[in-house]
């Protein structure tokens, strides 16, 4: 199943449970600036239940990708034809934001992208994280994410300060960041 809620997904696990059907696999959105899988309980939930997560979106349709760092919007870039990522998402907060996990990935030794994918499948109950690599160079790069040594404490604390819930998202007329 896909985006469903928490409370939601754990009806349809017990649902197929009493069918005999074990739930496999739940495909959320999650990624540093979508934190609604922890925020919901359905990381929690999954554990629990013994489903998987596959997530989508984990370099939140490339904002979490050195692509958009410095402002612009490259020729052929999601944000300049897609409906799911407007250049008015590139705004202040979104850059400076950016700016600050790409520094710490830097001190890492790896690529904005390589930590974002590398922070979602730390967590056991991510099987797996879809990722829309446009060429072979761009998928070996994004699979040397696991490569890399796991995150520290004081690392993911930092990586907390910066990646913000909500950040690059489409905000309503008159919402405030």
């Amino acid at each position: 199943m896909s985006n469903y809620p928490a409370e939601r997904a754990h009806e349809v696990a017990e649902l197929l449970r009493q069918a005999g059907v074990p739930l496999l696999v739940h495909q959320p959105r999650y990624s540093i600036f979508d934190r609604t899988p922890e925020t919901s309980g359905l990381l929690k939930l999954a554990a629990e239940d013994g489903f998987g997560l596959v997530a989508y979106s984990p370099l939140a349709q490339g904002l979490l990708t050195d692509k958009y760092l410095d402002g612009t919007i490259p020729a052929g870039a999601r944000a300049a034809a897609s409906a799911f990522l407007k250049p008015d998402q590139l705004d202040e907060h979104y850059r400076e934001r950016a700016a600050a996990l790409n520094e710490i990935a830097k001190q890492r030794g790896q690529s904005l992208a390589q930590l974002a994918l590398q922070w979602v499948l730390r967590q056991p109950e991510i099987t797996t994280a879809l990722i829309g690599a446009s060429s072979t160079a761009q998928l070996d790069h994004n699979v040397a994410a696991l490569d890399f040594p796991p995150l520290t404490e004081e690392e993911l604390s930092r990586i907390d300060q910066h990646g913000i819930h909500g950040t690059g998202q489409r905000q309503p007329t008159g919402a405030s960041r």
